[in-house]
């Protein structure tokens, strides 16, 4: 009877558990699938990079070198969203057109392609699981070392 009672607690507390949990998967999948590859972005890295407009600097060098929110703000003024978007490996599919929220993954200054900037977003791409983001970085990496 004893064991029962046991095994009756321990099923009950795992039965829980489970149910916190699933909730959490589900959000981190929609998450996942609601951020998607620019793949606007990633030609157009690309092509600086093969253009030489890029600054090869060292990992952690982009919280200094990454954009002030007033220049952010001050492109969009002049160049507009879709311009913005280009400086942006990943859209967030959950966030309107025109608006920052939407974009991810900043690699560069709005002149050149930031090494650390790419090498941040391959960090931050894997340890949220964007494989396909990741695999991006990865190749722009692989273009920059040319």
């Amino acid at each position: 009877m004893r064991n029962r009672r046991i095994a009756a607690a321990f099923l009950g507390t795992g039965f829980a558990l489970l149910c916190n949990l699933l909730p959490v998967a589900g959000k981190d999948s929609e998450n996942i699938r609601s951020v998607q590859l620019n793949t606007a972005a990633l030609t157009y890295a690309k092509e600086l990079i093969s253009g030489r407009r890029v600054v090869l600097d060292q990992k952690g060098a982009w919280s200094k070198d990454r954009p002030s929110t007033e220049l952010e703000n001050e492109f969009i003024r002049q160049h507009g969203f879709g311009e913005y978007a280009k400086w942006h490996l990943a859209i967030d599919e959950r966030y309107p057109e025109n608006t920052k929220r939407r974009y991810k993954f900043p690699y560069g200054d709005f002149k050149n392609v930031h090494r650390c900037g790419v090498l941040a977003a391959k960090t931050r791409a894997h340890q949220y699981r964007y494989t396909e983001i990741e695999n991006a970085t990865s190749r722009l990496i692989g273009m920059m070392a040319h």
